[in-house]
């Protein structure tokens, strides 16, 4: 009975040993990894908890610590990103209102202070100034609506659209202005009716922009060309032209709020650069994609595709 007693005791002894020195490790474990934590974020370090353990649960919770860094460093890398961009934002914004408004005040006090204008003169600088007006209001017009698109209660209702009926009547809208150019224009949009998932207003606004686009920065080349097409499951519309181009170096960005491409095609390329960004955006709110490919002075595309709905 003793004996028995005694090896009870030995063994409780041993147990509580053992769960003593697992506990005390589990402890220095967190001790390490709370540390760990610590000096990553202290130092805002792309690290992350390496620790060598065998116990289950402290392994589970390093995947979890570690995919919370992850997320924590993207979000930090995000915030830098949208820094950044607002910050060239009103750099822009402050470059291109400063001009036309500098422009407008010149105007204005000429106007005001020359006594010695004819007619014609007054009439001429009338017409400029409100040339320039129209342009600061189309400038923040594009703005707010940039905003508004990228705002998280911004939606688009989407219906069963025709899109060849879409394209037609784009393309007629800006048929005077074709002829007035003098591009050889190039139009292929199927009879047979197609229909898309959309919003019609929505994709007015992004051929309207793609093609006065083409025609104000690919005239050059001395075609304009639109092509509807289908692509499997998709609908396909490329609006191309053979003027400049833009150099491979800026393709990448051209979408980007703001971005404006000094060296690609005009050195006010879209302006402020805000026609793109908003392209870009409506396109994707009608689960769309929009692409560009170009080879200088041979064909620049810009290719708009959405998803196809039977009739």
């Amino acid at each position: 009975m003793v004996f028995i007693l005694s090896v009870v005791v030995v063994g409780l002894v041993i147990i509580n040993g053992v769960q003593y020195f697992s506990k005390r490790k589990f402890n220095q474990e967190l001790q390490e990894i709370s540390e760990k934590v610590a000096d990553i974020l202290k130092h805002s370090s792309s690290e992350k908890v390496l620790i060598q353990t065998d116990q289950k649960s402290i392994q589970l919770f390093l995947i979890q610590i570690n995919r919370l860094l992850g997320y924590n460093q993207k979000v930090i890398a995000d915030y830098s990103k949208t820094k950044e961009s607002l910050r060239k934002m009103l750099s822009n914004m402050s470059h291109d209102l400063k001009t036309p408004l500098t422009v407008i005040l010149g105007y204005v006090e000429k106007l005001k202070l020359d006594q010695n204008l004819t007619e014609r003169e007054r009439n001429e600088i009338t017409f400029r100034l409100h040339q320039k007006t129209l342009s600061v209001i189309e400038l923040m017009n594009n703005f707010f609506d940039l905003v508004k698109i990228e705002s998280d209660d911004y939606s688009i209702p989407l219906s069963r659209i025709s899109i060849n009926e879409i394209c037609r009547k784009n393309v007629l809208e800006f048929f005077e202005l074709l002829q007035a150019t003098g591009l050889q224009v190039e139009i292929d949009i199927p009879e047979q009716p197609y229909y898309v998932l959309g919003n019609e207003d929505a994709l007015n606004r992004i051929l309207s922009n793609l093609i006065s686009n083409s025609i104000r920065y690919g005239s050059d080349g001395g075609v304009f060309g639109l092509t509807l097409r289908e692509d499997g499951k998709y609908m396909a519309i490329d609006i191309w032209d053979k003027g400049k181009g833009i150099s491979e170096v800026h393709q990448d960005r051209v979408f980007e709020r703001l971005y404006t491409l000094d060296d690609a095609r005009n050195p006010q390329f879209l302006r402020s650069g805000l026609g793109l960004s908003i392209t870009k955006r409506l396109t994707e709110s009608m689960k769309g994609s929009i692409h560009l490919s170009s080879k200088p002075y041979k064909k620049t595309v810009f290719t708009c595709v959405f998803k196809r709905i039977n009739l």
